[in-house]
């Protein structure tokens, strides 16, 4: 029955991909993926995107603008009525509220069309005056990406890897309800679905404390736990890990390992291979975004964990060059970008340190995607800027700063900030040596020889000076090279 499933899959594969490459033909389109874990910037990312393309922002580094070849950009109904359309309207208005706020965070899969109209580089100049391309911009959470993983792994060895990284993560006890529950249930009887629904709480509570601050932990899945969008509530997210003693490879197995394993299962094959098969594997560009910093914030253990997450992730991709047969049977993923997001929270001679970190912690999966023909970039970036640079003092003593409005409840040192008032700070200095980051992180909020290590959170800015707020855009660092990167050579 799995082998039949396979093929069943595989057909399916074959047949979409035969007919996205027979409508590009006529309509040329770019599936592009963007990702990132919670709190990475993914819908800022896209709102900026579309907003400096459609409204004429300043992209210097995009070569297609800088040529004097885009005659337009502007969006239109998205392909696929089966998901829902990317609020960008919502998220701008957000932007453009007085004062500002970040948009929500992305709960779900969306997708959003953008269509540039251009006029084709030296080669193509007399065959065509204009033409179109179509961008199809998938959202979705990088939480779910990391369920990938979970493909082709068994109830008894998730368990195995979730049980241990609860141990080992259990710092202030984040996971000491979970395990208590763990430790008190006899699982070779029947269990009562209330108890199964407690445990399973349990078991998400965990999850989501892990990931907050300040332990910002990141390679725990099941994404869709923090994350169920139409599913909360179903059977399908009410499972939990099971240790050996609960009847891992004995015989038979205990009842309740019956009913995790099913569910394990119905989840795999439900959730993860659906959203594998109908978004994710037809996507052509990736770009993934990282918040390293909010990890070197959380410290070392943070980070050792993101570091986790992003090999995780890169490992899922379906890397390498697209030649014609593999346009219409296994469209791969030829460029990704990994991108450090909030460049903007540290001065600019440290862009290139914390674009180092990410590509340290994601060399040896890079390394992989590259030996299959994927053209792999790492970069610092902010998709709207928050912060101006400046200086403060004289000669050899002056230090750079950074101004902006600091979020509501950010604190450094003594000073709790409101929200509304300016301020002015010293971001400090990212270790030139990513490793030593690595190792480094911060240890301790309060502790004062480790301060410089602490990045603060600033407000959206206002957008740049228009006498039409809707047709302003927002300041940005390095959003052209990405743009450039991602979509340049289809233009």
């Amino acid at each position: 029955m799995p082998e039949l499933s396979k093929l069943r899959s595989n057909a399916r594969d074959v047949y979409s991909g035969a007919r996205e490459f027979a409508g590009g033909l006529v309509h040329p389109t770019l599936r592009l993926g963007v990702t990132g874990l919670a709190r990475s910037g993914k819908t800022v990312f896209i709102t900026s995107l579309v907003r400096n393309l459609t409204q004429g922002g300043r992209l210097p580094f995009f070569s297609p603008l800088t040529e004097g070849r885009i005659l337009g950009a502007y969006l239109e109904p998205q392909p696929d009525d089966r998901i829902p359309r990317f609020d960008y309207e919502g998220h701008l208005a957000a932007l453009n509220s007085d004062p500002p706020f970040w948009p929500k965070s992305t709960k779900q899969i969306s997708q959003l069309r953008l269509t540039v109209d251009y006029r084709p580089g030296d080669a193509w100049r007399y065959v065509s005056k204009r033409r179109s391309l179509h961008i199809d911009i998938v959202d979705y959470p990088g939480e779910w990406l990391l369920d990938l993983a979970l493909m082709g792994k068994s109830f008894s060895k998730w368990s195995e890897e979730s049980l241990k990284l609860a141990r080992q993560q259990n710092r202030g006890g984040i996971a000491s309800n979970w395990l208590s529950f763990l430790s008190e249930i006899n699982p070779d009887t029947e269990m009562e679905e209330e108890r199964v629904i407690e445990g399973a709480g349990l078991f998400r509570d965990y999850l989501r404390a892990a990931r907050s601050e300040p332990h910002a932990c990141s390679s725990l899945p099941p994404g869709r736990f923090l994350m169920p969008g139409d599913l909360e509530g179903s059977p399908m997210l009410t499972f939990f890990p099971l240790p050996p003693a609960a009847g891992v490879g004995s015989e038979p197995p205990s009842p309740l390992h019956k009913i995790m394993k099913r569910r394990y299962n119905s989840y795999l094959n439900h959730v993860v291979t659906p959203f594998y098969r109908d978004h994710f594997s037809r996507l052509d560009r990736q770009i993934v975004l990282v918040d390293a910093l909010g990890a070197l914030n959380a410290g070392p253990a943070a980070l050792q964990d993101l570091e986790r997450a992003l090999t995780s992730i890169l490992g899922s991709f379906r890397t390498g060059k697209n030649n014609l047969l593999s346009s219409i049977f296994r469209p791969r993923i030829d460029r990704i970008l990994f991108a450090a997001t909030k460049a903007d929270h540290v001065h600019h001679s440290d862009h290139e340190k914390l674009a180092g970190l990410l590509r340290f912690m994601t060399e040896r999966a890079i390394a992989r995607a590259e030996y299959k023909g994927a053209d792999v970039k790492v970069m610092a970036m902010a998709a709207i800027r928050a912060t101006v640079e400046g200086m403060r003092g004289d000669g050899a003593a002056a230090l750079p700063i950074l101004s902006g409005i600091p979020l509501e409840g950010e604190v450094l040192g003594d000073k709790v900030f409101n929200g509304s008032e300016k301020a002015a700070i010293f971001p400090g200095d990212l270790p030139g040596d990513p490793s030593l980051a690595l190792a480094q992180g911060r240890k301790d909020v309060s502790d004062k020889a480790t301060m410089d290590m602490r990045y603060i959170r600033f407000r959206p800015p206002a957008g740049e000076e228009s006498a039409d707020k809707s047709s302003a855009v927002f300041p940005h660092i390095r959003l052209d090279h990405a743009l450039d990167f991602l979509i340049g050579d289809r233009i």
